[in-house]
């Protein structure tokens, strides 16, 4: 469940996806396979080589890439979650999000579920 985004930014980031560009959206996020997650952050880019070499360069492997029809993108947790956005120069969503301790917490996956 996402919620803590409204419907301009999720409207902007589908159009900066399509257009080929590397386009980031954060928000926050319950998944009860996550439980110690509370956001997260996904890059996309409808050029999935462009999405693939991105990657490549946060040791993201291309298999990691949720290949969604219109929108592909990576999923991005604690704590590279806020590494990647402080690299990429997003610091209103590291800030808005509160991902300033990202470094020090961590999502794990919840084996039971």
């Amino acid at each position: 469940m996402a919620f803590g985004v409204d419907r301009q930014e999720l409207i902007n980031w589908k159009k900066r996806v399509k257009a080929g560009e590397i386009a980031f959206l954060t928000h926050y996020w319950q998944d009860p396979r996550f439980p110690n997650c509370t956001s997260v952050t996904k890059v996309g880019c409808a050029d999935v080589k462009r999405l693939i070499k991105w990657g490549e360069n946060y040791q993201l492997k291309q298999e990691w890439i949720h290949f969604d029809q219109d929108y592909p993108h990576y999923d991005l947790f604690a704590p590279r979650q806020a590494e990647i956005l402080r690299t990429e120069g997003i610091i209103d969503q590291i800030q808005r999000f509160n991902l300033i301790d990202g470094y020090k917490s961590s999502c794990q996956i919840n084996k039971t579920n």
